[in-house]
């Protein structure tokens, strides 16, 4: 019998019902004694468009009922890997984003000082900038992994220096990531100049558009990513749900035609197996775009990957 915790079984208790936690899993208040700490971080002022992420974490955990254990095409089994936990949501301010951006930063230098790896929800991509700095004083200049429709490397958007599209450029201007090792996949559609993605190669990070995805498999390019970061530097992986084609994510605050298939984003997440992955986040699901529950269930199962691919995850043969 395992000594972690175990997401409760569909056989004990039907999935519509019980606590809607994280993949039913036990939730506890605090991160000490995991492995990895689930998190959800349920802010949404800081988007440029559609409101609703901030219910995200919510519905995601509502979906993640579906999720069953194991990985039946990897053979990856976390659960009997790691101790894993729901540790609720941070409570942030939600009549200001400074604020809620030190709260959030506070409340991920708290658990990571238990030593946890955390994996959080959002939310809008402006959760990732106090994330990354909470992660950095830990680990230095971290490798990212960064797939979105969007760069978010502006300089400003309306005066403001802070916000979900701005956050990559403040945090590779603030020595929180390595530039040489960050890669951002699935980036498209229509911007404001020609160089809208220059300012970020020009400093050293792979840019890989959406249109040199169109028809592979992502597993030569996860491959690629591999041999890039190497196996020891500490990885940071972004997950913007909207790297997806709204086809398969519609429930997003700023879609973007002709992104990643789901088939691809499981890619990407599979191929971070095998590097020193030290935290991850899913962002922008925004369910009131979405009345089947249907992205939420999608990031619920992108989550679940991203357990998988954490280092020391257990393969069965």
């Amino acid at each position: 019998m395992s000594d972690f915790n175990q997401p409760l079984s569909g056989n004990e208790m039907p999935r519509f019902g019980g606590i809607a936690s994280m993949f039913r899993l036990p939730v506890q208040l605090s991160a000490q004694g995991l492995d990895i700490a689930i998190l959800g971080v349920p802010l949404d002022c800081g988007t440029s468009n559609r409101a609703g992420s901030r219910y995200g974490p919510r519905q995601i955990r509502a979906e993640s009922v579906l999720v069953r254990p194991y990985g039946m095409a990897t053979k990856a089994a976390p659960f009997d890997s790691f101790q894993v936990a729901d540790t609720g949501d941070v409570a942030l301010n939600t009549y200001n984003l400074e604020k809620s951006i030190g709260i959030i930063e506070s409340h991920f230098d708290e658990v990571l000082a238990s030593g946890a790896k955390t994996l959080a929800m959002g939310g809008d991509h402006t959760i990732t900038l106090p994330i990354l700095r909470a992660q950095a004083k830990v680990h230095g200049p971290l490798a990212v992994i960064h797939v979105d429709a969007h760069a978010d490397m502006n300089d400003h958007m309306f005066g403001e220096s802070i916000t979900h599209g701005t956050i990559f450029r403040r945090a590779i201007e603030e020595g929180l990531i390595d530039p040489k090792k960050m890669v951002q996949i699935g980036l498209r559609a229509t911007g404001y100049a020609a160089d809208d993605f220059d300012w970020a190669r020009q400093r050293g990070v792979r840019v890989v558009p959406a249109e040199e995805c169109w028809y592979q498999s992502l597993e030569p390019l996860m491959q690629e990513v591999r041999e890039q970061i190497g196996a020891e530097h500490p990885v940071y992986l972004s997950f913007d749900i909207d790297g997806l084609d709204p086809s398969v994510a519609p429930g997003t605050g700023t879609p973007e035609p002709a992104g990643l298939m789901t088939s691809q984003g499981l890619e990407v997440i599979r191929g971070v197996f095998g590097t020193n992955l030290v935290g991850a986040d899913l962002v922008e699901v925004s369910p009131p775009y979405d009345t089947t529950g249907n992205t939420a269930l999608l990031a619920a199962n992108l989550m679940f990957e991203m357990l998988c691919s954490f280092p020391g995850c257990e393969r069965r043969d």
